[in-house]
């Protein structure tokens, strides 16, 4: 599940049950999430609509709702309820973006590329373990969907942090490290390019970061990885960068 504002999520989280999923999401962020649209690719149940109607929220978006679901949430003003049917389904490799611009058009394929574990590295002395890498491809799919630059903080599914949009990615760090407080110990971080100094490295090791993932090819990448090293954060190198415009 996904709480987006201004075009920009603002906590997203997996769980056990659409229930479950709206809660972390719900408590990834619960100062932002207000005003905000919802968005899940499972039926929205009773009991889920009953947690939902007692947030201020202005759409939601889901394949389909329950009955009882619809007369909870139709109760509440101004709540725009749409049903995509087909949410769930992945965007066909063919399909293109499209942007104006003046005097002509910009079109672009959907970014919907994941980690090539085979292509990705490993470039620090210390490993990340195997069993994080389910919150490392968590991370790297959100991060390419917000707005660069761009930084996601997650852990166990769930996103603790997002620095969107920011001119330098030293301000991203900061604020997806202020929104994780405490729980930044030991999460992901997640970047959209590359780290071209090591003051992000600096602040993500303050906050006590485990792993950043990231794309490389940055001029300075041996200076970024020797800060990693300095404070015994692992770092992967993807290849591969998103920057959302």
């Amino acid at each position: 599940m996904v709480a987006i504002k201004h075009a920009n999520p603002c906590g997203v989280a997996l769980g056990s049950s659409v229930r479950d999923a709206w809660r972390r999401c719900y408590e990834a962020d619960p100062v932002s999430i207000y005003g905000g649209v919802i968005a899940t690719n499972r039926e929205i149940d009773a009991e889920t609509a009953i947690d939902m109607s007692a947030v201020f929220l202005e759409v939601v978006v889901a394949p389909s709702y329950t009955q009882e679901a619809l007369n909870i949430l139709t109760q509440k003003k101004n709540l725009r309820l749409l049903s995509l049917p087909h949410i769930a389904e992945r965007i066909p490799p063919a399909d293109r973006e499209y942007k104006r611009v003046i005097g002509g058009l910009l079109i672009q394929d959907h970014d919907t590329t994941g980690i090539d574990w085979d292509q990705a590295r490993v470039v620090t002395r210390t490993k990340p373990d195997d069993a994080l890498r389910p919150d490392m491809e968590f991370a790297m799919l959100v991060v390419k969907h917000v707005r660069s630059n761009a930084i996601v903080l997650a852990k166990n599914l769930q996103t603790l942090g997002i620095g969107p949009g920011q001119p330098n990615r030293i301000t991203s760090t900061q604020i997806a490290v202020r929104m994780a407080g405490e729980k930044a110990r030991g999460a992901i971080l997640a970047s959209d390019a590359f780290f071209p100094f090591s003051d992000s490295i600096e602040a993500a090791a303050e906050a006590g970061v485990s792993v950043v993932i990231q794309p490389g090819g940055a001029i300075r990448d041996a200076e970024v990885i020797a800060a990693c090293d300095a404070h015994g954060i692992a770092m992967i190198h993807t290849g591969l960068r998103h920057f959302l415009h």
